[in-house]
């Protein structure tokens, strides 16, 4: 009988540890993971930020469900807070108060929920915005970037969830909005409200619905994409900026373990210090002062929070008329006429819808723009790709837009002028502002190329003047050493593509669009230094011509 030499720890630890490994082979995965390199940069810490603050949401929210009661029966409330006592309300709405007043640590957790949530959803965003201005959703990664996308709406939708459970004034008057929304469609509006909040609005359901939503479906798709995109990101490997020795073949970093997670480890604790320094100092969503939900009263001045407020701004802007021409349609049935209300169906739904349409299609739309189907794992700066960046910037400003009209109100009595100026102001800046933004930050990106390439060729500003033997006076250039040269002059230079035929020499219409947007985009272009021009630049002792100097340093 054969006999074999099993390795037997020391330690109680080392004892626990191998009866794990031996029965899940966890080292495997352990040791496979933690050789991963990962880049180090600023910019990737706001990845970092979204999935500390979600397991800080996860503890404060396990706490906060202890005491939570999602409730709609009438109640009388008779806590702790004085103003309120004798108030009627519903059970949510009580036990909110008593998580605020009665219940030890209660507010604090409150507070650290909501702001988790806010830090959340903002790292979110400023995520994918560094993800789309550097290109990072480039082939392979155009699914992470889709899974990043419904990532972020999965965030708002929690956020929403969560937002109206107190069922406070604020938050009803969110959902009733909502409620708006869905009997604005013809036909099935009605039912599907009705469905929803469990009756004619407000009903008897709605809160324990959103509270099923926000305490298991919503996490549980979040978790579920976090899982995946994390595992894309191992399994493609992380993008990093160009710079010496980096290439699409390699990554330039620090390994997981120890020292990625040692420092990712610091910087939880970090983030979880600065979120509970705001949570005990600063006050959010003080549902006391709203006081209990009420159909009849709308209240003055309020907001929802940031990120839902696009919505509310675009429903502010949308008129009524158009001149003499009615948004509100009577459509007849068989069983009589339905009302289709594009006043509210319009800003509801297609600004968002079109925002996130676009988002999730860029990579596939400008890799049909540039015919560039190459792998990229090498980040560009936002400068060196002025279409992109100024489409991203075109659309911010449409979102920002849309964020400042929820506060319309607020603009108007904080600066005493009228709200329907407030109003026609924000709705020329809804047409003309993304214009504006794309052209402003396209010129912006191209003269900061030019810049480079003058830094290039003729060397930085040194700061000091010089006499010639002539008694001339000019301003000493200093080269740039190799790596700063190397980051101005490494970059991916997208040309205009003209219309190529197909196997059979004819050139398709949609070939024909794709020539024209590639030539809106791409005519006006900074080529990048060559070896060549930077030879005679040498060769020329910095005085070589920059930019606009000589016809093949750019292309127009």
């Amino acid at each position: 009988m054969a006999s074999t030499n099993e390795y037997t720890p020391s330690t109680a630890t080392g004892r626990i540890a191998n009866f794990v490994d031996s029965r899940v082979g966890a080292s495997g995965m352990v040791k496979e993971f933690g050789r991963k390199i990962f880049p180090d940069h600023w910019s990737f810490m706001f990845g970092e930020v979204a999935l500390y603050t979600f397991v800080l949401l996860l503890l404060s929210g396990t706490f906060l469900t202890f005491f939570f009661d999602p409730s709609m029966t009438h109640v009388t409330y008779n806590g702790s807070y004085v103003p309120l006592k004798g108030i009627g309300m519903s059970t949510a709405m009580a036990s909110t108060l008593d998580i605020s007043f009665d219940v030890r640590g209660g507010l604090f957790m409150r507070q650290v929920h909501h702001w988790s949530a806010l830090l959340f959803v903002a790292s979110l965003s400023v995520h994918m915005l560094r993800v789309f201005f550097t290109g990072a959703f480039r082939r392979p990664r155009e699914l992470n970037w889709v899974v990043g996308g419904v990532l972020l709406i999965m965030g708002l939708a929690a956020g929403f969830t969560g937002y109206s459970l107190p069922d406070d004034l604020l938050s009803g008057n969110g959902l009733r909005i909502i409620d708006g929304v869905m009997k604005a469609l013809p036909i099935v509006g009605t039912y599907l409200s009705m469905f929803f909040f469990g009756g004619e609005f407000p009903g008897l359901h709605v809160i324990p619905r959103l509270y099923s939503l926000h305490i298991m479906i919503v996490p549980a798709v979040i978790i579920l994409l976090l899982v995946i995109h994390l595992f894309m990101v191992v399994t493609h490997k992380h993008t990093q900026y160009p710079g010496p020795g980096r290439t699409n073949d390699n990554v330039v970093g620090f390994p997981v373990g120890p020292v990625y997670a040692a420092k990712a480890g610091g910087f939880f604790f970090i983030v979880f210090g600065i979120v509970a320094f705001i949570s005990a100092l600063f006050q959010i969503n003080p549902v006391w002062n709203y006081g209990p939900y009420d159909p009849s009263p709308v209240s003055a001045g309020t907001q929802p929070d940031w990120y839902i407020g696009f919505v509310d701004g675009a429903l502010r802007l949308m008129p009524g008329y158009l001149g003499n021409f009615s948004l509100e349609w009577v459509i007849p049935f068989p069983w009589g006429d339905n009302t289709l209300i594009l006043s509210v169906l319009l800003p509801a739904l297609v600004p968002a819808g079109a925002l996130f349409a676009v988002m999730f299609a860029w990579p596939w739309i400008e890799r049909w723009i540039t015919k560039d189907n190459r792998e990229h794992h090498l980040l560009d700066r936002p400068r060196n790709a002025p279409f992109r960046t100024a489409v991203g910037a075109a659309g911010v400003v449409f979102y920002c837009v849309m964020w400042a009209a929820a506060s319309s109100d607020l603009i108007a009595t904080h600066f005493h002028i009228s709200l329907n100026d407030v109003t026609y102001w924000l709705r020329t800046l809804f047409f003309l502002g993304p214009i504006f933004a794309f052209w402003l930050t396209r010129r912006i990106c191209l003269s900061l190329q030019r810049k480079d390439r003058e830094i290039v060729l003729h060397g930085r500003e040194a700061g000091i003047i010089q006499m010639s033997p002539e008694g001339g006076f000019s301003e000493k250039h200093e080269e740039v050493d190799v790596y700063k040269r190397y980051l101005l002059t490494n970059f991916n230079d997208n040309k205009y593509i003209p219309a190529q035929p197909d196997a059979a020499g004819h050139v398709s219409g949609s070939e024909k669009r794709r020539a024209a947007i590639s030539k809106f985009f791409f005519e006006d272009r900074v080529a990048p230094v060559t070896p060549a021009e930077l030879e005679a630049a040498h060769a020329a002792h910095g005085h070589h011509e920059v930019e606009g100097e000589k016809q093949d340093s750019i292309e127009k």
